[in-house]
Parts: C-alpha cells; structure tokens; sequence
C-alpha cells in the first residue's frame, strides 16, 4: 500500500510531466525534415507504426505484463468509446501535418492546440455529470483549475493574433521563406478540423476509468502511476486504424508503395529510423500525460490544458529559432510575448489548483481514495 501511495500526489511533478509532454509534442515533426525521397504517406505510415502501435505496446507490456488479460476483461462499451475517441483523433491528426506545412510550427500549432484545449479540457469533466461540473466551479481547487484552463485559451488566443499580425505584416516572399508552402487559407482550415477533431483523443484518455481500475486490481504489482497505459495503447489503436488505411490508400493511389524497399543503402535505413524516430517522441507526450494524471488529484482534467499549453509555447521558441517570426513588428512581438507568459502562468496555476486539490482533504482521505481504486465497488 504505501508503494502505491507513493506514486500519488506531487501537482508539481505532475505539472512537470505535462510539460515535457508538450515539449515531446511540439519538436516531433523535426526528424521528418531529415525523411529523403519518400512521399508523405509512406514516412507518416512508418510514424504510426512506431507511436501509435509499437511504442505503446512495448511500455504496456513493460509496466503491466497482463494488458491483454485487462482489455479482455473491461467493459465492452468502455473500450469501444476509448477505441473510437481515438478513431476520430486519427482523422484530425491527419489534417495536423497539412496544418503544420501550410501554416509553420509556431502559428500551426497554436491554432491547432488552442481548438483541442479548449474542447479537451472542459468538455470531458462536464461528461462525468453533475458533481464533476459542481466541482469545478465550486471548489477552490476546481475555480483555480478552472482559471488555469481559461488563461491557457486566452494565451493561445494572444498568439493565434500575433500570427494573424504577422500574415499581415510579411509580403509572400518573407513567409515562404520561413514557411516553403505557407498558406493561409488552406491553414486555417487545416487547423479548425485538426483542432476540434483531435480533442477527442483527450475523451479518450479520460474515458477509461473501469480499465484503470482493471489495471489495479488485476496486476498485484500494479503502480497507480502507469494504471493508464491499457487506456492509452486502446486509444491510440483507434488512431493507428484510421492513419494505416489513409496511408495504405494513398501508396496504391500514388503508386509510392515501393518507398519501403527504396532508395537503397543508408538512405533507406535513415527513413525508417528517422519516421520511427518521430512517432517515438510524439507517443510520449501521452505517456506523459497519463503519468502526470494521478499527480493531480481531483483536478487532472487540467492536465490536457497544459499539455496544449506547453506544446504551443515550445512551438514558439522553436519557431523564433527557426526563423518563423523574423522581420515581424513590435506589436506582432508584443502579441507573441503576452500569449507566452500567459501560457506560462497557466501552467503555474493549474499546478497550484492541483496542489489545493490535495489540502482540502484530511489525511485519511488519500488513502481512502486509493483503496477506493484498488478495491472494486
């Protein structure tokens, strides 16, 4: 029991884990620029191979050795539900690449992860029902958490004017010079149904409760911190369907199916390596998000603001280094910077509403709760 206690609390790790996610979100795409002589379906296919299907298997039957057992066991309503959450990511995801490449990794990713925040965030606890909602407007930890999740769109909304400012300001020549396809109209679109599309994968994850607690009870060794990954490996099958048909699809229609076997020699194995390489750190946004999950108590809902959050303000900093926002005003720069420091004061309260989260209870009560998922009702 006190093993299991030890893996519960501690907002700020939990804080901590949320962002590395987003830091593993917003620098995932760079490998594919070292991708040589492949269309896009073929790379991407290789990318959902590894963090779709690969990846989070491998880590599954590493910290819970009996996944197939749980999954076999949990409610069949449940897994369809988290299964097709993820179906429906897997569509918006597609889109997310064409967002990325019409729009650039700064401005594409704000736009894209403020729809799937805002979405993410606070519509799952609203699907737990009435307690859930009361909880987080009548709390204080809730409010907070609440407030948090608030500052993150309003951030996300600051840099998504900082981008439009900039749309502005660059002639065509300064914008494709960042950005090789940079289009805004087709970006934007690209982003409205990526974004809201995409925010099903946060459903999905927070979807799972009675195969958590499946995870617990059937695995003797079980830790709370990794109870989420039969959730997790569900989900993203779901997403790994819908991008193996797309992508199948796509190398008989352009006749790329051959990319695999070519060109060649070390090109051939870099491709692999490096598309692999890219559905890696994509996965582990989410096992990072699943772990930072128990840290934050009552409050984890928070954590998918955070995520986007994070995800959009390393973005940014990748995009000023890459060039993205060179040759932009003041004002452009005065938008971009409000939007990141209230991206960072976010993060730092929603590590706060969790912390108050777990003050509010008496000492028993953790433990309570912790037996409360370990024990079936």
């Amino acid at each position: 029991m006190n093993a299991v206690l030890a893996d519960v609390g501690q907002p700020a790790v939990g804080i901590v884990l949320f962002m590395l996610g987003g830091l593993a979100g917003s620098v995932f795409y760079l490998p594919f620029k070292k991708v040589a002589q492949w269309a896009w379906e073929s790379y991407w296919l290789v990318y959902a191979l590894f963090g779709l299907l690969i990846v989070p298997w491998v880590l599954a039957f590493a910290v819970c050795p009996n996944v197939v057992d749980i999954i076999q066991a949990a409610p069949k309503q449940e897994l369809w539900y988290c299964y097709l959450c993820g179906a429906a990511w897997g569509v918006g995801g597609l889109t997310w690449g064409l967002m990325i490449r019409y729009l650039g990794v700064g401005l594409g990713l704000a736009m894209g992860c403020g729809l799937c925040s805002a979405a993410g965030t606070l519509i799952p606890p609203m699907l737990k029902g009435k307690e859930a909602i009361e909880a987080m407007f009548t709390t204080p930890a809730g409010r907070v958490s609440v407030l948090a999740a608030c500052l993150s769109v309003i951030g996300i909304i600051f840099v998504g004017l900082a981008g439009m400012s900039k749309e502005r300001e660059l002639s065509e020549e300064q914008k494709k010079k960042a950005v090789a396809e940079f289009n805004f109209k087709k970006g934007i679109l690209a982003a409205l149904f990526s974004g809201l599309m995409s925010s099903a994968m946060s459903f999905g994850l927070q979807g799972g409760a009675r195969i958590e607690e499946l995870a617990l009870t059937m695995s003797p060794s079980a830790s709370v911190i990794w109870k989420g990954m039969p959730v997790l490996v569900v989900v993203l099958l779901g997403g790994f369907t819908i991008n193996f048909i797309w992508c199948v699809l796509l190398n008989l229609k352009n006749k790329t199916a051959g990319d695999y076997i070519r060109p060649e020699g070390h090109v051939l194995l870099a491709n692999f390596v490096f598309a692999g390489l890219a559905g890696a750190i994509w996965c582990s946004q989410f096992i990072c998000f699943k772990t930072g999950e128990p840290r934050m108590g009552e409050t984890s809902y928070v954590g998918w603001a955070v995520l986007m959050a994070s995800q959009i303000l390393f973005s940014q900093l990748l995009g000023l280094l890459l060039g993205e926002w060179k040759g932009t005003s003041s004002k452009t720069a005065g938008l971009l910077a409000a939007g990141l420091v209230l991206l960072i004061v976010s993060a730092a309260a929603a590590g706060y509403g969790g912390y108050l989260g777990q003050q509010k209870k008496t000492p028993a009560e953790p433990q309570a709760a912790v037996v409360q998922m370990i024990l079936p009702s």
